[in-house]
């Protein structure tokens, strides 16, 4: 795998348990980051920061619900590491089915995770990016995905809010951009990673199935490369936008 250059960073990493957010936490601390893996699944993440620290890394697991208060969370980031200026925002879940099933419970689901995670994590971390910001390379990444821009057939509310994220991501810019924090948005297409598996809908699964098999997927640790790529850049350069997809997905 490639690595690039983030020595002395000091990385946080949501929903680092599986997929695209524990690959990230591995691209980060391979490049030479600190890494902090925030996740509610203490034995996944405990085991990543194992794997990290055998390869010589540096990585702390701590158990975290991006939807409730963060502030412990916070405060066993800065014991171990001190100031962090690096934020992936990549805690999130996709549910399908189509509206008329009335999943409130999913639709709940989703926008807690999807959006009020990503606007507590932001505020937990923010004013850390700020003030990194003053002396070095300061970056927020949010985890989005093409759904912003394209519909899905029972995907309604999933891509609704990766909208929001993507939206919001922009907005974030106009605030942190000019206190020198990057903020970059990232929007996968396919990609393998355990989100389908949430998904209690047969014909839905039968749907992706039929969309994977005719494009083929991204695995997660090449968008965790583009993460890593991004926030490796110098400090006046911000990648604000990437969709990263399969060569044949549309």
């Amino acid at each position: 795998m490639t690595t690039y250059d983030l020595t002395n960073r000091t990385a946080v990493v949501t929903g680092a348990a599986s997929g695209i957010g524990a690959q990230t936490a591995l691209a980060l601390a391979r490049s030479g980051a600190r890494v902090a893996l925030l996740a509610r699944r203490t034995e996944r993440i405990t085991e990543l920061a194992d794997t990290i620290t055998a390869e010589g890394g540096q990585a702390l697991a701590v158990t975290a619900d991006v939807t409730r208060d963060l502030s412990e969370a916070v405060q066993a980031v800065h014991d171990a590491y001190g100031r962090v200026d690096l934020v992936v925002n990549n805690a999130g879940v996709m549910l399908g089915n189509p509206i008329t099933e009335g999943r409130t419970d999913e639709w709940s689901r989703m926008v807690d995770t999807n959006i009020s995670g990503v606007l507590n994590v932001t505020n937990a971390f923010s004013k850390d990016l700020v003030e990194a910001a003053r002396l070095g390379a300061a970056d927020l990444v949010t985890i989005s995905s093409v759904g912003a821009h394209q519909t899905f057939p029972g995907f309604a509310v999933y891509t609704a809010t990766k909208a929001a994220v993507t939206h919001l991501a922009a907005n974030l810019r106009t605030e942190l951009g000019p206190l020198d924090v990057r903020v970059t948005n990232v929007e996968p297409g396919y990609t393998d990673s355990e989100l389908i598996d949430h998904i209690d809908n047969p014909a839905i699964n039968a749907n992706l199935d039929t969309w994977f098999d005719g494009v083929g997927r991204l695995t997660a640790a090449e968008v965790a490369d583009v993460v890593a790529y991004a926030t490796s850049r110098a400090k006046h350069v911000n990648l604000r936008q990437i969709v990263v997809l399969p060569t044949r997905q549309v």
